[in-house]
């Protein structure tokens, strides 16, 4: 287990680095740099890179680079004055996370639930019914499911408000905008994770033994059936709430994304490799967690010896 573990952490450090240097490479091979202006003159450009370091060579900002990333400093933006990179990921990001729970919350259980009630009812009326909601919630993008909303609750019936961020009621139309999406892929997947499972021979052998309908369904179906579901579910967390840039600008939230946003269109080279590799840093680490729980939710998978088996 420990070389398991090891290994895996080993594996997470070489990516980080990759996706890091990636990212500086990029940056970098775009012409110009952050400051180019044509309004401004040559002295204050030539000042600002000396300040910032730019106008070290390449190989010598990237070894700066590393250096403070060992150091855990992501370095001070440059188009926000004062404010270092780490600062602003500290006040965006518990935001964006909220944001990605609450979406995840209701989306992922309700997908769930419509993927199970179409699965069980193959065929049949209720199963089409839920599988075109699936196919409408997939097909509609998020900003246009915001949009409708706003209008909806926040202009026509004026029950919920339209933008900006503070109690519940200014999170559920960006929970509910966000999560939507989630919502139609989830229930095609579970519904056919179950369609596998209920095939299976096992779920034969408990019939036979006299359990109820909703006893296999509950200790021997939904568990099962769970198992793919926990591989897709760690790339899902991640990305919901990390992605929500769409949403964040539309309903005016202080979140991680509006500084993303910013920094690629300001060429903010600090604040740009800082999301992009805090990004990446809870994608790797919800790879990992989604490997243990794998583990516990199907105990024929176990880890012995540092090797899968």
């Amino acid at each position: 287990m420990f070389r398991y573990i090891a290994r895996r952490f080993m594996l997470s450090v070489l990516a980080l680095w990759a996706i890091a240097t990636l990212t500086f490479i990029l940056m970098h091979s775009i012409p110009g740099d952050p400051f180019t202006d044509p309004k401004l003159p040559e002295h204050i450009h030539q000042l600002l890179l000396h300040k910032y370091g730019l106008d070290k060579p390449l190989y010598e900002q990237y070894l700066i680079y590393l250096n403070n990333l060992l150091h855990g400093d992501l370095g001070d933006s440059l188009r926000f004055r004062e404010q270092s990179v780490n600062k602003m990921i500290a006040q965006g990001f518990p935001v964006s996370a909220l944001l990605g729970v609450e979406a995840l919350a209701w989306s992922v259980s309700l997908g769930l639930l419509l993927g199970l009630v179409a699965a069980l009812n193959r065929n049949r009326v209720l199963d089409m019914v839920t599988m075109a909601i699936a196919i409408i919630a997939i097909s509609v993008p998020n900003f246009v499911i915001a949009g409708a909303l706003q209008w909806l609750l926040g202009v026509k019936l004026e029950v919920l408000p339209i933008a900006r961020w503070g109690g519940i009621e200014y999170q559920i139309l960006p929970a509910v905008s966000l999560g939507f999406g989630v919502v139609g892929g989830m229930a095609r997947f579970m519904r056919t994770s179950v369609l596998d499972v209920i095939t299976q021979d096992y779920i034969r052998t408990a019939k036979s033994k006299g359990l109820s309908a909703f006893e296999t369904v509950w200790r021997h179906v939904i568990r099962n059936s769970l198992l793919p579901i926990v591989t897709i579910l760690g790339p899902l967390i991640a990305g919901i709430t990390t992605g929500t840039f769409v949403v964040e600008q539309i309903f005016g939230i202080p979140g991680l994304g509006k500084y993303f946003v910013n920094s690629i269109y300001n060429r903010d080279y600090p604040l740009i490799m800082g999301t992009t590799l805090f990004y990446a840093v809870i994608l790797i680490f919800m790879n990992f967690v989604v490997d243990v729980l794998y583990g516990v939710i199907d105990p024929r998978i176990r880890v012995v010896g540092g090797k899968e088996g």
